[in-house]
């Protein structure tokens, strides 16, 4: 049984500050949390309508009724477990050959999509600046599907970065070169700007090149892609055999 004090820091761990307080995230679902033990997370509990379905050595797993799991899960449609797990320690980091750089992405479910992708075309870094969206957000982490666990994610300085970094900067622009006729540098960083707003001015002058995806359709009502879905666009032109 979950005693009062326990739920109201579960249920605190939705805002940034709070999981920064208690130095804890969660993770919602037997798949996901299965996953967990090979990753470099750790997991401090679990709790769960049904344990005997979960395998996790060295690991504390109290059971739970649904209706306590409804007050402590931020899902609609509650899943079976909830893991208790800490956040990673600021990592160091160095420039891969291929990464993604996001300027002031806001929506949780657009950087969780961006991080599916990731995983998905094998990028195994993402750099963001200080205002983007918190990936322990748990809307993110739900929207990752498990992919967070093999995506390393930065926070940094954007500008002092892209001042620095020896990959090349590639930025979207509506008068960039076209996506399919794009020649991939051999390192770069494909940077995503914010859903309303674009690239900021002072990232966009670190830009050493700029691609855009064309309109096909003869429809001028849409004005521009999701940032997710054209980052989905971008990333299936550049990795083509």
């Amino acid at each position: 049984m979950l005693t009062a004090h326990t739920i109201k820091i579960l249920q605190s761990l939705d805002k940034k500050k709070f999981r920064q307080k208690y130095n804890l995230f969660l993770v919602e679902g037997n798949k996901i949390i299965s996953e967990l033990p090979n990753s470099n997370f750790k997991i401090k509990e679990i709790f769960s309508t049904d344990p005997k379905n979960l395998v996790c050595k060295d690991v504390e797993i109290t059971q739970i009724s649904e209706n306590e799991l409804k007050k402590i899960s931020f899902l609609r449609n509650p899943k079976d477990s909830i893991a208790v797990c800490e956040l990673l320690e600021e990592p160091q980091f160095e420039d891969k050959d291929f990464q993604l750089v996001l300027d002031g992405i806001q929506d949780p479910g657009n950087l969780g999509t961006i991080i599916r992708l990731a995983d998905w075309f094998g990028i195994e870094q993402i750099i963001c600046s200080e205002d983007t969206v918190d990936f322990y957000n748990p809307k993110v982490i739900q929207a990752t599907m498990g992919s967070f666990l093999r995506v390393n994610m930065v926070y940094c300085n954007l500008t002092e970065y892209l001042s620095t970094t020896e990959n090349t900067n590639v930025g979207t622009d509506m008068e960039g070169e076209n996506i399919y006729q794009f020649e991939k540098p051999k390192k770069i960083n494909l940077i995503l700007g914010n859903e309303g707003n674009g690239m900021r001015d002072e990232t966009e002058q670190f830009l050493h090149k700029r691609i855009s995806i064309p309109r096909f359709g003869k429809s001028q009502s849409t004005e521009s892609l999701n940032v997710s879905m054209a980052a989905g666009i971008i990333l299936g032109q550049l990795f083509k055999v």
